[in-house]
């Protein structure tokens, strides 16, 4: 049975909720929703109904009756958050308990989280933009081989080992060049081993969990943590995140060989955000990109912080198409367009005079990239109640067709409001 990979395919925030709901919407069962990298450095916020939810470090697959969520080898966990999120939803009513979380995932200790912020402010104007979570120090000490895993917390001799020496290095840096004090071993150790017991039964070998599914039959959708133009080998580099986000990561933060991965899907906005430093070509520093930031609700469910707005990136959408084999898109927040006369869409950039139909090579010349826009006639009419693409404005119906022959991949369902039913499918 299938293995479906979901991914953004800009720089975040598109809504990746909507491709799960449009499976269950098309009588596809998924049994298993694995998380394959990230941390809570990200999130996304699920309607149902009346409800509305936030989910930091959770796959949105915990929300589902009868599905099971896996946080996979590839994800890096902060033990404080991933339980706060648990009493959260079960203070709601959720059931949480066919969580099962990678043995071989790492943890974000707390010493990180301290490293991440004074590392940002020092930084200054060349910082990164990073929520101060953790995530990049405890992505680096996983490539320094200093890391600590889930399975871990089960021996706390080769817990100590590791503690101390990852602290041999990093108080020195927090003593001598941020000014800041030591961390102690016991006090990290402590931290860390409250969390064990109750951690216990959902550790498991999820790569052999999830294969032997495969086997059976089931049906698994790994869902990347941020986007594309973020992934630390194929985005908008150093202004990204510290983890693939893009579909091969999750081979890697899966443990499921790319010959079992069936379907790519991607989820695009109907127009551009970004949170964070870098580059932006279509990005819209005037009343239009206000506009769209609160037509739309353009604030981060992690961080709170306004997002930042622009037209849609055809460009931005062919190289995701590209890098991902993206088999086809989901087009989110089409709703949030409604009521403008004309809509632009970045077709190619400016680079000092010559046409960039793909992505330039280099950041330099993304950074210098002034968007070429085509003007494609809007609508008025509401669309939050329309359920199939000839319910649809014929105008909107032209602007969904213009960006699909645009973006390299068929486009199969359009988001027309927050909600999970609102969706149109092609």
């Amino acid at each position: 049975m299938p293995a479906i990979v979901l991914v953004g395919a800009q720089w975040g925030d598109e809504g990746k909720g909507k491709a799960t709901d449009l499976l269950g919407n098309t009588g596809e069962v998924i049994d298993y929703v694995v998380k394959f990298n990230g941390g809570n450095n990200a999130g996304h916020t699920v309607v149902i109904g009346s409800e509305k939810y936030a989910l930091h470090l959770l796959p949105s697959g915990i929300l589902t009756p009868g599905v099971t969520p896996v946080i996979g080898n590839g994800v890096v966990v902060d033990l404080s958050v991933l339980f706060e999120e648990l009493d959260a939803l079960q203070a709601r009513g959720v059931d949480t308990s066919r969580l099962v979380v990678s043995a071989s995932a790492h943890v974000i200790p707390p010493y990180n989280r301290t490293l991440d912020k004074v590392t940002e402010r020092f930084l200054g104007s060349r910082k990164i933009g990073t929520t101060g979570r953790g995530i990049g120090p405890t992505y680096a000490d996983k490539m320094n081989r200093v890391g600590i895993r889930i399975q871990d917390l089960y021996d706390e001799k080769i817990l100590e080992q590791k503690v101390t020496g990852a602290l041999e290095q990093k108080n020195q840096l927090l003593v001598k060049v941020y000014n800041r004090r030591a961390v102690e071993i016991r006090e990290v150790l402590d931290e860390l081993l409250a969390y064990a017991d109750r951690l216990r039964p959902m550790v498991a070998d999820t790569s052999l969990l999830l294969n032997k599914a495969l086997d059976d039959g089931k049906t698994v959708l790994m869902e990347a943590g941020q986007a594309t133009l973020l992934d630390v080998d194929h985005g908008t580099y150093p202004f990204v995140t510290s983890s693939n986000a893009i579909s091969a990561g999750a081979c890697t933060g899966t443990g499921i060989p790319p010959t079992r991965i069936d379907r790519v899907m991607a989820v695009v906005k109907a127009y551009t955000t970004r949170v964070g430093e870098g580059p932006f070509p279509t990005e819209l520093l005037d009343a239009d990109g206000e506009w769209l930031r609160q037509q739309g609700f353009e604030f981060g469910t992690t961080t709170g912080r306004p997002r930042r707005c622009g037209w849609y990136d055809s460009v931005i959408a062919r190289y995701a198409a590209r890098v991902n084999g993206v088999s086809d898109f989901v087009l989110t927040k089409l709703d949030t367009l409604t009521g403008r006369e004309k809509i632009p869409v970045c077709v190619a950039y400016d680079v000092n005079g010559v046409r960039y139909d793909e992505m330039p090579m280099t950041q330099t010349d993304f950074h210098h990239s002034v968007p070429v826009y085509e003007e494609f006639d809007g609508w008025s009419d509401d669309i939050t109640g329309c359920r199939t693409f000839e319910d649809l404005p014929k105008e909107a119906q032209s602007y969904v067709r213009a960006v699909e022959s645009l973006s390299g991949a068929r486009i199969s369902a359009i988001g027309v409001g927050p909600e999970r039913s609102q969706i149109v499918q092609l």
